[in-house]
């Protein structure tokens, strides 16, 4: 790609004006949100003065590197959660989880859930094979989705942004050469407090505020299964065998690559366990035992799953926008120009680290590529800024706002600030550890 630099002036301009045009289009005149996150892309661009090449050849680069895999898990998520619900899985799991811990403990099931399957799994992932769940609770109990969601989100993305094995504490451990067994322990022991308060702390405020209805795509899965009903619900644990199956696998690939025994099978482990593949033969087990057993023929299951691809569409196009602007404000330099300025203040080393993430993570978006660049920049712990303020330019921004079926107001009420929580809750952990160890 050309080499490209700009005047700091250029570019905090750039950034500016095109944020402030995304929030107008957005929010006052209502256009359709992916129209407004290209075009701001393209005004940052221009504006910075990036060459009109790079500007095309970074929007592809933002397209394709952003739904590379993603685009694939959520068609896969679509079809699993949608053979899931209409079999009566989703209300078998619900039921079984309001008997066992009740209406009011279920959120922090969902919670700790989120936390132990975001270690190993790709928050996506994690995120579309398990939120069907939490719309069959809510619409048992007639709550906001709010109320369920949350914690899972929560537990979802701390597991993923601050305990090994994903990918970005393993790159940031690998870069700052710090022991991986410290980030773990580290991870959890923060993690979990952050889970609690973003979680279903803030999920009782939050849904109590704003009432999110069930989605209409669940809604219309589940008037499928009330036509189809035989009676005869499928059983618990084939249920949670089918959807621990891709976590199962994913697990199952970290830990080869490890533990030297498992070292000859890890080519056979490593395919089994790319979030596609596994995503993909769960789809197809939910199929021939909940699908086919539930009295759908094969024709019905194909027309099931076929429908509930009819929302994808706008999610992926969302998502590529996000990844457009996210590659923009990445390669124009406006994040690490925001960073490096940011590492400059004279500030206790951890709240410096923090600060450095979180406004990488507001300049360019991803929370690994946040981690990573303001692992770059300084010698810290930059983990809880990564998570910290995820907006507009974030894929999980519109995944969750697509989901839930809500307008970007409301996401940046409930998922932002879920986000922020833990970021915050994670650097006062993170700077109580340093100041105990220093």
């Amino acid at each position: 790609m050309t080499e490209f630099v700009a005047s700091p002036e250029r570019l905090i301009i750039g950034a500016l004006l095109g944020f402030a045009v995304l929030l107008f289009l957005i929010i006052k005149l209502k256009i359709q949100p992916f129209i407004a996150i290209m075009s701001s892309a393209l005004i940052i661009g221009l504006v910075s003065g990036m060459p009109f090449s790079m500007i095309t050849d970074t929007l592809a680069e933002g397209v394709g590197n952003t739904l590379q895999t993603i685009a694939i898990l959520i068609g896969l998520g679509s079809m699993f959660g949608a053979i899931l619900q209409v079999s009566g899985g989703v209300e078998v799991i619900a039921d079984t989880l309001l008997k066992v811990f009740g209406e009011k403990k279920a959120p922090w099931a969902l919670g700790i859930t989120g936390l132990i399957v975001g270690m190993p799994v790709f928050f996506e992932s994690g995120l579309l094979i398990l939120i069907p769940v939490a719309f069959g609770i809510a619409r048992k109990t007639n709550k906001s989705v709010f109320n369920y969601s949350i914690p899972l989100l929560a537990g979802l993305a701390i597991g993923h942004a601050f305990v090994p094995p994903t990918p970005g504490p393993v790159l940031v451990a690998e870069m700052l050469g710090v022991e991986l067994s410290y980030v773990i322990i580290l991870g959890i022991v923060i993690g979990i407090p952050a889970m609690i308060l973003a979680g279903p702390v803030f999920a009782g405020f939050i849904g109590k505020k704003i009432h999110c209805p069930v989605p209409s795509s669940y809604l219309e899965n589940e008037k499928e299964a009330e036509q189809k009903n035989t009676g005869k619900n499928p059983n618990f644990w084939l249920i949670v065998c089918i959807i621990l199956l891709p976590l199962f696998l994913i697990i199952l690939n970290t830990l080869s690559s490890v533990i030297p025994f498992m070292k000859p099978a890890q080519p056979v482990l490593e395919f089994l366990g790319t979030p596609v593949i596994a995503l993909l033969l769960s789809t197809i087990c939910a199929m021939l035992f909940l699908g086919l057993p539930g009295g759908f023929s094969v024709k019905e299951i194909t027309n099931i799953m076929t429908n509930s691809l009819h929302s994808c569409g706008n999610i992926i196009l969302l998502i590529a926008g996000g990844g457009m602007l996210r590659f923009i404000l990445q390669n124009s330099g406006i994040g690490e120009l925001f960073g490096n300025f940011v590492g400059s203040l004279p500030l206790p080393m951890v709240l410096v680290a923090f600060l450095v993430a979180a406004v990488v993570r507001i300049s360019v978006g991803s929370a690994t590529v946040s981690m990573t660049m303001a692992a770059g920049i300084i010698a810290s712990m930059p983990m809880a800024g990564g998570t910290a303020f995820s907006h507009v330019n974030d894929s999980g921004f519109w995944l969750s706002k697509s989901l839930f079926e809500v307008d970007e107001k409301t996401n940046l009420k409930t998922w932002t600030a879920m986000e922020t929580i833990v970021g915050i809750v994670g650097v006062i952990g993170a700077t109580i550890v340093w100041f105990v160890v220093s």
